[in-house]
């Protein structure tokens, strides 16, 4: 092999990772999401979101299922008049006291824009519903005292 074949060869090699490696990267920030933990339950969760979204930013609702839990949106950023797609996903707990995940998608944005929209969520229910709700927790096998101060399992 040549001297120029060579350098050819590496310089087309040297393209091809640097392709790879940044397509490697949009996969990576496709797959990136930011999430919340919600103690204030999920109707208070849902209502909240849906409120952030429409009123609060005036975003235009493209579809939304309460039932199933997520919202879709088009979002607009302050740093830009262009609308790109979003979405919010609210994922329930196994049982009525469990804390409500709150998943935010804004795939053709930076990923701080979807942590500044789960922030303003967690702003906007505090300011609402005041401090989280606390719950009784007990230790696994450990009995529950009713209000009579009966055990009851």
């Amino acid at each position: 092999m040549a001297m120029g074949g060579f350098k050819s060869f590496w310089t087309g090699a040297l393209a091809c990772s640097a392709v790879l490696a940044a397509g490697s990267w949009n996969l990576q920030r496709a797959n990136a999401k930011s999430t919340y933990e919600s103690p204030y339950g999920y109707e208070r969760t849902w209502n909240a979101a849906l409120r952030l979204v429409r009123v609060d930013n005036g975003w235009k609702v493209t579809e939304k299922d309460d039932t199933s839990g997520y919202l879709l949106f088009e979002y607009r950023s302050p740093e830009s008049s262009k609308a790109s797609p979003g979405s919010l996903e609210l994922v329930r707990g196994r049982d009525a006291n469990a804390n409500v995940g709150v998943l935010a998608q804004l795939p053709q944005m930076p990923h701080y824009h979807e942590q500044v929209l789960l922030d303003a969520l967690a702003g906007k229910m505090r300011r609402e519903y005041g401090d989280p709700p606390t719950r009784n927790i007990r230790p696994r096998g450990e009995p529950d005292s009713g209000a009579d101060g009966a055990e009851t399992n």
